[in-house]
């Protein structure tokens, strides 16, 4: 697994695998780091999440916030929304694109800002593409990411004895620093033997300098089809 830690949070793809007999290596090829501030929320019509870490760096979350509808880029995030308490979840297909369709429809540009709690680097810019249908944005940063150098020193071993059977990857982002780093000449040949599971074709993309490697799309960008795709394409693997 590819993605960044989640902190005290479970991490309910990871369980669910590990419930379904499968051995897990934690490669975060991200990592995270959360300001811990709730920006202001004066004028607000409602708050964006587009990931879970966005809601990880406002939480404890504060009673005034909770009262303010919350868009959920996928189920994910939307479970870990209503958990923190979050009272009005309006929950994404899982990606920006697709969550800013469904603020269109269900948003009013004149009601007031929307506060999307977002990273440092963003996937999809929520603001201009909805900047012109008349809807203020307010893109606030409440967390930084950082690549990491190399793959673990455990995984990038094992990796290399070829017994590693797949790899998940999440995000655009982490597929593409997945790629630079394996690139290392001492793990591309091994890299190329794995089965690359990614959770959209955006994702998939990323995976093109690697060459020819097996690559599986999940069917919708969310943790349940992820899973869903990992039992239809690896039922057996321990």
């Amino acid at each position: 697994m590819t993605r960044p830690e989640s902190g005290p949070e479970p991490d309910p793809l990871r369980d669910a695998l590990r419930a379904a007999g499968h051995r897990i290596m934690q490669a975060p090829l991200l990592s995270v780091t959360l300001t811990g501030t709730m920006p202001s929320l004066e004028g607000a019509q409602a708050l964006i999440a587009t990931s879970r870490n966005g809601l990880r760096a406002v939480a404890p979350v504060p009673g005034a916030a909770l009262e303010l509808p919350i868009f959920a880029v996928g189920p994910g995030t939307a479970a870990l929304a209503r958990r923190l308490g979050f009272r009005r979840v309006i929950e994404g297909p899982g990606t920006g694109a697709e969550l800013a369709e469904v603020i269109r429809t269900e948003a009013d540009p004149v009601a007031g800002a929307l506060i999307h709690l977002a990273g440092d680097t963003l996937a999809f810019d929520l603001k201009s593409a909805l900047a012109p249908l008349g809807f203020e944005v307010r893109t606030e940063t409440v967390y930084r990411t950082e690549t990491a150098p190399a793959l673990p020193t455990e995984v990038a071993d094992t990796l290399r004895r070829d017994e590693l059977d797949a790899v998940l990857l999440m995000s655009p982002r982490t597929a593409r620093v997945y790629a630079e780093l394996v690139a290392d000449p001492s793990l591309a040949a091994a890299a190329r033997r794995l089965r690359h599971f990614c959770l959209s074709e955006a994702v998939a993309g990323e995976l093109t300098p690697l060459g020819p490697v097996s690559v599986t799309v999940a069917r919708l960008p969310n943790s349940q089809e992820m899973l869903a795709l990992i039992a239809r394409e690896a039922p057996d693997s321990p």
